[in-house]
């Protein structure tokens, strides 16, 4: 085990895998001698060279359309967006080339590719270059979404999207790039996708959450505990596919569920994790649903302003004390 930064721990997961299979390759803005605007691919370039780490131009639907057809022909790129938002941009290569390409053809082949992009506010970045779009991408058939909430999750959880045959979205919030943590230096240390995570054991209420999320909710579970409020927190780590089961076994045990999410809440994760519990353990909640996220507007620039829009530690504990 070695302490790194989850930006560091990323690296460390491209590096591996670059030396483990040649076919494996990263493309974006300033990925090269420069290192990523976030420090993702620090020392890649350096130790690979501009064949396997190639800097792009501005021009996001060109390098993620490349990235598409370089994969269809057995190659595994990792393309980076420099901050997700321009994700729009490229969004046409997403869904209607990578994500639908092994089913048009009948499975004959398949798209093994990465996009990895930074995302997320509480950094008064104002509404562009804040936005959290994971919602917008699992509702597609073909693509798989992933946000992990630690570095160690981040290394295993892209060493095993690195290596899948499908598309994969896998977005890093910016809040947690500098949070050091204790990675597993096992080049074959892997985190399944589709597989949550219990990171707090409790008895009388479920968040179910995922990314810079997870953090936060921890705090409120620690004052929530003075109070008598054990609460059970759920990393759910991958969106698409969605670890529900584990969401039910735990609203089982503890009766009640808050989901809680960055973003709006309208057709989100929190809106699909609603759905299906209510589908499948509805008879066991003594509580209505509870769903925390970001008011309807568009992230603004003022700091003071953003924090209104977005959820914090007081507004959960609020929250959640209200279910009881």
């Amino acid at each position: 085990m070695s302490r790194k930064t989850m930006s560091a721990a990323i690296a460390m997961a491209q590096r591996e895998e670059m030396l483990r299979d040649e076919s494996v390759y990263i493309m974006g803005l300033d990925v090269g001698p420069y290192g990523g605007a976030f420090g993702c691919t620090r020392g890649l370039w350096q130790e690979f060279g501009r064949e396997r780490v190639m800097d792009m131009p501005i021009s996001e639907a060109g390098y993620v359309g490349a990235a598409v057809g370089s994969a269809m022909t057995n190659m595994r790129p990792i393309a980076e967006l420099q901050f997700t938002d321009w994700i729009t941009i490229a969004s046409d290569m997403l869904v209607n080339q990578a994500a639908n390409m092994r089913y048009t053809f009948g499975g004959s082949l398949s798209v093994p590719m990465v996009l990895r992009a930074p995302v997320g506010g509480y950094m008064a970045a104002a509404s562009q270059h804040s936005h959290m779009f994971e919602s917008w991408f699992s509702f597609i058939p073909g693509l798989k979404v992933v946000l992990p909430s630690n570095p160690a999750d981040a290394k295993g959880l892209l060493k095993s999207a690195i290596r899948d045959n499908n598309p994969v979205l896998f977005f890093e919030h910016k809040m947690l790039y500098d949070i050091p943590g204790e990675v597993p230096d096992d080049p074959e240390f892997l985190v399944p996708l589709g597989k949550a995570n219990v990171v707090r054991e409790g008895s009388d209420v479920t968040i179910a959450t995922y990314a810079y999320m997870v953090d936060m909710a921890k705090q409120a579970a620690e004052i929530l505990e003075k109070d008598g409020i054990h609460a059970e927190i759920i990393d759910l780590r991958t969106i698409k596919p969605m670890d529900t089961d584990t969401v039910i076994t735990s609203v089982k045990k503890t009766n009640r569920l808050c989901c809680l999410q960055e973003t709006w809440l309208t057709c989100s994760v929190a809106s699909q994790i609603s759905a299906v519990v209510a589908e499948e353990a509805l008879e066991y909640l003594d509580a209505p649903i509870l769903r925390i996220g970001a008011l309807d507007a568009p992230n603004p620039f003022s700091a003071k302003l953003e924090r209104y829009i977005l959820p914090s530690v007081e507004r959960i504990v609020r929250e959640i004390r209200e279910m009881f």
